[in-house]
């Protein structure tokens, strides 16, 4: 695991280097090296976890015309090496790093596709004047560049490419937009304005200034198997322990994030099986109600590993500018992962995870909510749909016009079951997005900046994942949600977070054979009546402890209401001031304070979550942009917000 970055092109400064280096050195704090030519500059963090003394990067050929850097772990390198070895390569070290440069010099462009893992891969051909830009099949691994002047820059963290004289950060109006709506930016955009991220599954090519991008890898629907419930449930049983397996090869131990649910107690379940070292598991709690940590507590008992607690205090926003930081987003839900890697990297260099498990195999409430009215989507004549969206905004306008903000909830569901037939509009209110209602555009915008934003529409990008065809709408959902959802938020989450504190993450049902199976399996066998994650559930029977199944689902996550009344409104109102806002000219202060000082509701979930990406984007705006204040006087500003509420 590590930090890569670089560039191709004259640079008039001998320094970058170094500085990209250090930018990343959170990610790869135990080793550092350099290739520099007169055409190209790589460099390299590593934190050592396979080949502890033979695993320095870059990595080369014999005859040093191809060389590489490489962030992340390739689970099947070991049989790659064996048989690149027959096919007469020599190789100097036992890093999975070496074998990409020879798998390269064997298969040229065609190499990423018989790589099993998560990776970000930079690789100079000398002898084509070429850069090449890999990225693992669903992005577990970051990979970003920017393009200048016939120049391409890039870096596992665009903090790395900052340290570029030449780059001028900027807001990219297109993607505050899509944050404002989803809370995660989809597609290849990212806040910085020009800065873009290689999608999962593709590989770049940089030569003679000219970009090409391919996709090698695109994760299809197809048909669901016709296999019988039993051998779907052997197959689904024998992919995931595959996965589990792959994850455990390592030179340090390894730790697991065990929050007492099916996904991380099935990992816990399966690395018990398979022996070794003692399962060490780590969970965190936030003094609520919704607490797992009994949970956790009753799984590592009954598999006996070896199980830290933390508690998180009353006022976690403190830790806001640090997440942030290392997100470089303003993302609602990075500081709980932030804190559970810090704990667990106290003790192991690598932690398993459950994530993905929901997307995969329907996990999520929210898919309660599509499956009942699959046929319905299919059946609303156009003309009735229409009426339908005509309600919808007149619902909208009733229930905003009133000023009851709690009463939002009930009117996203009312319109929701409005936009039958719109399978697209159906899909984005249940993910609370807002921009599907023109009015909104007034609402959370300020009035010059309103007229700007409107040319973005969210369901321009979402449509794609939903034609109005034979396939089930749930289908669609769960295949919209693996390819963007889990990438930009829930992996670029993960990423960062445990990066932050120099740990790995593997994440096993992100494994691409269990994906390509995943998604094969009828949604019969995902969701049943109430059931979510059927299929899996039935898989694991006699793998974990039964209590397991009967617990409701809630992860590690905030409440966002009792955060609100803990210390959100406070940290809102001190940050958001009406000065602050008015001077930045992007936002309407009085609907920002309306919520700040509408009487705590339950049903406000949406209101919170926006106030927090508020807050967090002023943190990124003054880290980022205007560079106005450092992470270390936000973090003591932050420090005294909650030591004063």
């Amino acid at each position: 695991m590590c930090g890569i970055a670089g560039y191709v092109g004259r640079v008039n400064d001998t320094k970058l280097l170094e500085r990209m280096s250090h930018a990343l050195a959170h990610r790869g704090p135990d080793d550092e090296g350099f290739y520099r030519s007169e055409k190209v500059a790589l460099v390299n963090r590593r934190l050592s976890i396979i080949d502890l003394g033979g695993g320095h990067q870059p990595k080369t050929n014999e005859t040093e015309t191809i060389w590489a850097v490489f962030n992340g772990e390739i689970y099947n390198f070991l049989e790659l090496r064996e048989e690149l070895a027959k096919k007469g390569h020599i190789f100097k070290s036992k890093s999975d790093t070496e074998v990409i440069v020879h798998l390269y010099e064997e298969y040229r462009d065609a190499f990423a596709e018989h790589l099993l893992g998560m990776f970000a891969v930079a690789l100079w051909d000398d002898r084509k004047d070429t850069l090449v830009l890999v990225r693992d099949h669903l992005g577990k691994k970051p990979l970003f560049y920017w393009y200048d002047a016939g120049r391409l820059f890039f870096a596992s963290e665009v903090k790395a490419i900052m340290e570029c004289s030449d780059f001028h950060p900027d807001l990219d109006f297109e993607a505050l937009h899509y944050f404002l709506n989803c809370r995660w930016v989809p597609g290849e955009k990212t806040l910085f304005k020009d800065v873009l991220n290689l999608l999962p599954g593709h590989m770049m090519k940089f030569s003679r200034g000219e970009i090409v991008k391919r996709r090698y890898w695109t994760l299809e629907l197809p048909p669901p198997v016709g296999s019988s419930e039993e051998d779907i449930v052997s197959k689904t049983q024998h992919l995931f322990k595959q996965a589990v397996r792959r994850r455990l090869i390592s030179d340090v131990p390894l730790g697991v994030f065990l929050s007492g649910g099916i996904d991380s107690s099935s990992i816990v379940a399966a690395m018990s099986e398979m022996g070794g070292e003692r399962v060490k598991t780590f969970t965190l709690g936030f003094n609520d109600p919704t607490d797992e940590n009994e949970d956790a507590r009753r799984v590592a008992e009954y598999f006996g590993t070896e199980h830290h607690e933390l508690m998180t205090d009353a006022n976690p926003l403190r830790f806001l500018p640090t997440s942030v930081w290392f997100a470089e987003t303003p993302k609602v839900n990075t500081i709980q992962m932030y804190l559970i890697s810090k704990f667990a990297r106290e003790q192991v260099k690598v932690a398993l995870s459950g994530l993905g498990g929901d997307e995969l195999f329907g996990g999520y409430e929210n898919y309660l909510y599509v499956k009942p009215l699959q046929s319905a989507h299919r059946h609303i004549p156009p003309s009735f749909q229409r009426m339908m969206t005509s309600l919808s905004h007149k619902v909208f306008a009733l229930q905003t016009g009133s000023g009851k903000l709690s009463l939002d909830e009930y009117r996203r569901g009312l319109q929701m079951l409005l936009s039958v037939g719109d399978r697209t509009r159906y899909y984005l209110i249940l993910r609370n997005v807002w921009d599907g209602d023109d009015a909104m555009y007034d609402k959370i915008y300020s009035p010059a900046f309103a007229q700007r934003q409107r040319q973005w529409t969210i369901r321009s990008h979402f449509e794609r994942y939903f034609p109005n065809n034979e396939m089930q709408m749930l289908s669609q959902v769960m295949h919209c949600e693996l390819s963007e959802k889990l990438v930009a938020d829930q992996i670029w989450l993960e990423d960062r977070m445990t990066m932050a504190t120099s740990l790995e993450s593997r994440a096993p049902f992100l494994d691409k054979d269990l994906v390509e199976f995943a998604v094969s399996i009828p949604d019969s066998m995902k969701i049943r009546g109430r059931t979510t994650k059927y299929i899996f559930r039935k898989a694991m029977r006699g793998l974990v402890p039964e209590f397991v199944f009967d617990k409701p689902k809630w992860g590690f996550a905030f409440d966002p209401y009792r955060q609100f009344k803990r210390d959100l409104k406070e940290t809102a109102r001190r940050v958001l001031t009406r000065e602050r806002i008015v001077k930045q000219g992007f936002f309407n202060f009085d609907f920002i304070n309306s919520i700040i000082e509408y009487p705590p509701h339950r049903s406000m979930q949406w209101h919170y979550l926006f106030l927090w990406n508020m807050v967090g984007f002023q943190i990124w705006y003054d880290l980022f942009l205007t560079r106005k204040s450092s992470l270390s006087d936000l973090t003591a500003e932050f420090a005294e917000i909650g030591s004063t509420k």
